[in-house]
Order: C-alpha cells, then structure tokens, then sequence
C-alpha cells in the first residue's frame, strides 16, 4: 500500500469512526428512551427485563453465524445494511398502531441485537484489518473506543432531557437520523481488496469447506495456548460489566434517596473520560515504540478495572471514588483496544470467527451476569455482588498473565538458544516479544 492510498483510507476511516460515534451516540440515547418506553407502554418491570433479554439472546445468535455470514457477504456492505435495517426497525416502531406497539418494539429489541453484533464483528474483524495497515491498528482500535466513549456519556446525559422534553418519538427519530449517518459513512469505504480471496477461501472447493465455517471460530481459540482463555476472560468480564451495571442505580440510591442520578452519572463522566485519556497514552506509546499493546496488557487491564469498579462501591469519599472510576475508565479502554489489536492478528480465515464467538460468549456472560445480579442485589449488598462478579474476572486474569508471561518466557528462551546455534533465520515466530495467544497462518 503507497503512503499515498494509505493516507486516504486513513482519512476514510476517521469518517466512519465519526458516523459510528453518532451512531453509538444514538443507541445509547435510545438504551435510556427503549427501557422507558417499554415500561411506559407495558406498566410492567418484568417486560424491561425480558426487551433486554430478547436483545441480548439476538446477540447471541448472531455471535455464532457472524462469520458464515461474512464468508458470503462483503463487510462493507453488511455494516451498510444493518444501519438501514436498525433505521427502517426504529421507523415501524414509531409508525406502529397502538395495538401493535409492544410487538414492535420486542422486534426492534431483536433487530439491535443482531445488526448491532454484526456490524462490530465485520467492523473490528475485517475493516479495520482491510482498511488500515497493521502497525497502525493499535491507533485505530483506539480511536473508535475514544469516540465511542464520549458517544456514551453524551447519549445518557443527554436522554433525560430529549425524553422529556421532546418526547419518546424525538428520540426514536434521532436515533434512526444517526444510523441513517453511519450508514452513508460506511458508503464512502474503500472495497476490500480481500474480500473476493476470503469468499473463494470459504467455499473451497466441494462439500468440505461449509461444514468447518462454523467450528473455524473454534479452531482459531485451540490453535493457540492462551486465546482461548482470552476469549473466556472476555465472557467473564461480560459478566463482571452485568454486575456494576446493575449495582449502580442500587448504590446511587442508598447514597442519595432524592438525587438518585448524581452518582451515576459523575461515575460514568469520569469513567469516560479515564477511558478516552488513556487512548492519548497508548496512541503515543505505539507511535513512540512501534509495538501495540499485547495480550499481557489485556490482563493486567482486566485486573486493574475490575478492582477498580469493586472499590467504587465500597464508600469511600467522592474524591477517592472519582479517582477509583477514572482508573476503571482507562483500565477499561486499554483492555478493549489490546484484545481487539490482538484478534485482528489472526489469519483471515479465523478472525471473523474469532470475533463473532467472542460477541457470543460476551452476550451470553453479560446476560446470565444480568439474571444471576438482579437476584442477588435482592439479599446481598451491590459491594458483595459486584466483588465476587468482578473477582472471578480477576482471579481468570491472574491466570492469565501467569500463562502468558511463562509463554513469554518460553519464547525468549527458544530465541536465545537458536541465536547461540547461528540460526538467522528464526523469523518473528521466535522472537522475544511475542505474547503465546498468536495462532500461524499456516
């Protein structure tokens, strides 16, 4: 790739980043006016509950076909449709009898769960790999999680006053305007230059090759000694994310019965923004070093932010709790861009598999974390529920980076004994910085 074409997709990319932000800002907004909404129009909490569930278990579903679907369709085009899918889906609730109002609205539930994994596996899994080189994939992970976490604060801060204010339509037509948005993004990407070689590779040649699309996420996790327990990490962190979610609006209301939102809405400000700083820092760290940040950086960030959102809840005073949420925040936003820089490493014909079970195994952590946390907030403390959520996460991790520093040293070992050999031909295979959750092309 010419530095030339090279600048060009980058500044393509920085367009699709700024309408998937707007996106993001709108789903985040309509998370908020959703939830409302179905309450509003049901009377029931139960019906929260189960609109979160139908999502979630979408999202699942789509997890595990996401690379069968991708082996036929080009990512560009997936990503486009599924935001005129999500607007069309906002359309007919806003358009729905009254009568038909609570269906319609359980199918926008489905309809967000499935495009919503979708576009993020052909998103972190084939564009960006396509449309950016791979020394700066590291910056550009970093810079969709930087907007998407200003997205997030700017969405839930602003809900309440657009739900309000204008109305439950208002924010179900901002939020299709804002996939409407995304989607003419998308239309401006570069096609893949890949995407006939990866069609050609799936479908092989006789009756073989469709029956290992599905297992070939499988395939991707055994074929190294660490990512599989990366990707379980990930679920239990799922589950982890489930518990402080839940915990929060229980906690901000022992703390303030009259201002309930105060709590959670300075914790998300912060968390936010240790979330965007630290994307400063690592975008710097690459650029410095020329080295992204590892699998190891994946686990010693998982540690440190599940810690960090156990002790948010363990009453310390506001200045001590602010700095615990800005250290989750970084904590977090490091952790999302080591683990996706990481699976955009596999070789094509496993990584948007890899992706697809892993947004499985998400779904499926965050939404037995949600049952299993609802129940438990209703007999045990939201410190005592949000510690054992969290410290299985940590107690994974810590397995984790013991497994990869002993691969690290393994692999500094074998290079220290081919180089007394006079083997110059090793290659990176043996080189010192490797981190044993790789999986060979080969």
């Amino acid at each position: 790739m010419t530095p030339d074409v090279a600048a060009t997709r980058e500044r393509k990319y920085r367009i699709l980043v700024a309408g998937y932000a707007i996106s993001s800002y709108g789903s985040f907004l309509n998370m908020v006016a959703l939830n409302l909404y179905v309450y509003a129009i049901t009377d029931r909490a139960l019906a929260v509950g189960v609109f979160m569930a139908v999502r979630l278990a979408a999202g699942f579903v789509a997890g595990l076909l996401a690379g069968t679907i991708l082996a036929r369709w080009s990512a560009k085009g997936t990503m486009f449709w599924v935001n005129l899918v999500q607007a069309a889906a906002l359309l007919l609730l806003i358009t729905a009898p009254e009568g038909l109002r609570t269906a319609a609205v359980f199918a926008v539930s489905a309809v967000a769960g499935v495009t919503g994994t979708l576009f993020m596996v052909a998103f972190r899994g084939t564009v960006i790999p396509d449309v950016v080189e791979e020394s700066r994939r590291t910056w550009a992970n970093s810079l969709m999680v930087s907007w998407r976490s200003m997205a997030m604060v700017a969405g839930f801060a602003s809900s309440g006053v657009v739900v309000s204010l204008l109305g439950y339509t208002a924010a179900f037509l901002v939020d299709m305007a804002t996939f409407l948005v995304c989607a003419a993004t998308v239309a401006l990407l570069p096609a893949s230059p890949r995407t006939t070689e990866r069609a050609d590779d799936e479908k092989g040649s006789g009756d073989e090759k469709p029956k290992r699309r599905l297992p070939a996420a499988v395939i991707a996790v055994a074929a190294a000694p660490v990512l599989g327990l990366m990707v379980l990490l990930r679920g239990v962190d799922a589950l982890g994310s489930s518990s402080h979610n839940a915990a929060l609006p229980v906690y901000s209301t022992d703390l303030d019965t009259d201002s309930p939102a105060v709590f959670v809405s300075v914790f998300w400000c912060v968390w936010a923004l240790g979330n965007v700083l630290v994307q400063q820092v690592i975008q710097r760290y690459t650029k410095r070093t020329g080295r992204a940040v590892g699998a190891l950086g994946f686990g010693i960030g998982t540690i440190a932010m599940s810690a960090g959102f156990i002790l948010a809840f363990a009453g310390f005073p506001w200045v001590v709790t602010v700095l615990v949420a800005l250290v989750a925040g970084a904590a977090d936003g490091l952790t999302e861009v080591s683990y996706t820089s990481h699976l955009q490493g596999l070789p094509d014909a496993f990584r948007t598999h890899a992706f697809g079970l892993s947004a499985t195994v998400e779904s499926l952590g965050f939404g037995v974390g949600m049952i299993a946390v609802g129940a438990a907030l209703d007999v045990f403390s939201p410190l005592s529920v949000v510690a054992v959520a969290h410290g299985a996460a940590i107690a994974i991790a810590v397995v984790f980076v013991a497994l990869v520093l002993r691969q690290r040293t393994g692999s500094e070992a074998l290079s220290e004994h081919t180089s007394e050999r006079g083997n110059s031909g090793a290659g990176p295979a043996c080189g010192g910085h490797r981190d044993g959750a790789e999986v060979s092309g080969g």
